[in-house]
């Protein structure tokens, strides 16, 4: 199995989102797994409405620290926005493969704000979708950062 960790600065959105769909659409190969390096404390509510409208389940999430899983031995670590990707990563993470797929914040859109986030959700289940279809001699840094350029 797999052991993936997202981040994502506030753990609100974007890493809540992808542990949910790597969760629903990875069993049993992949258990993922999501945290932030300064977390707001609290799910984004359209994050939980998003992927209630996609059938997946919403119950259970929480914005938490990457220091709460200073125990797991994660064999991917993914940052979905550009702080998390620019910051020093905690000295557990160092033998992970380690990738970015930038996305923009969709709680900083005004206009169109629900659509944003529908829109996260997609291309971030499009991205998981790829990453389940890697056989196990492809799971490596450069097939995996790969996947966001299709």
């Amino acid at each position: 199995m797999y052991k993936v960790l997202f981040l994502c600065t506030g753990n609100s959105c974007r890493s809540i989102l992808a542990e949910a769909i790597l969760n629903h659409y990875g069993q049993p190969r992949f258990q993922a797994y999501s945290a932030g390096s300064q977390p707001t404390g609290q799910v984004n509510p359209d994050s939980l409405a998003v992927l209630e409208k996609f059938g997946l389940s919403n119950q259970g999430f929480k914005s938490q620290s990457w220091d709460e899983f200073s125990e797991i031995d994660f064999d991917i670590v993914i940052t979905v926005c550009d702080n998390a990707a620019n910051e020093t990563c905690p000295l557990y993470l160092g033998k992970a493969i380690k990738v970015h797929w930038g996305l923009p914040d969709p709680d900083k859109v005004v206009q169109n704000r629900y659509q944003a986030f529908e829109d996260t959700f997609v291309r971030l289940k499009y991205w998981i979708e790829q990453l389940i279809g890697l056989q196990d001699q492809e799971m490596n840094q450069k097939n995996i950062q790969e996947i966001i350029k299709e």
